[in-house]
């Protein structure tokens, strides 16, 4: 039959069962989907105040250094803005720019979460960080000293606009 093509195989079919993915990056990816759904609709009250439960249960779900390192890091960061929205990100203890936008520009991810050395503190593109043609958006926290806790706060502060 001139003009019917033959059936290829995909180039994914190769693939299939391969895990692209780790357990923990498709957990993170299951989570915000889940995150986005719950967030459609709420006013933002009710983004403020089932975002700060969210953030609470995050942090409550991390091992104990994690939980300490969270916790005052989230001391830090609302004492420095605390206009921002605690919420999740990616499951992540996170804050967003209150209103309207409601971007997450900053986050927390604990070192136990990917299996890593260090937790890190990180930006996203909307906040307000820019410097020249290059600058730092994630940054490792080994531990909390005061010259660090100042650090994150003029950052976030920064990073707010």
């Amino acid at each position: 039959m001139p003009g019917t093509k033959t059936p290829t195989k995909r180039a994914s079919a190769a693939r299939k069962g391969e895990n692209i993915w780790t357990d923990e990056e498709r957990a993170a990816v299951q989570a915000a989907a889940a995150e986005r759904k719950a967030s459609a609709g709420r006013t933002p009250e009710e983004q403020r105040e089932e975002g700060l439960r969210d953030f609470k249960g995050s942090i409550a779900k991390m091992p104990v250094d994690d939980r300490a390192m969270a916790e005052r890091v989230h001391a830090v960061v609302t004492a420095a803005v605390p206009s921002l929205v605690p919420k999740t990100y990616y499951g992540m203890p996170a804050y967003a720019r209150e209103g309207k936008d409601g971007k997450v520009i900053a986050f927390f991810k604990a070192k136990s979460k990917f299996k890593v050395r260090y937790s890190t503190f990180g930006f996203q593109a909307d906040a307000s960080l820019d410097e020249g043609d290059m600058w730092p958006t994630e940054f490792a926290v080994t531990k909390l000293t005061p010259g660090v806790e100042k650090r994150i706060a003029d950052l976030v502060k920064k990073a707010a606009g």
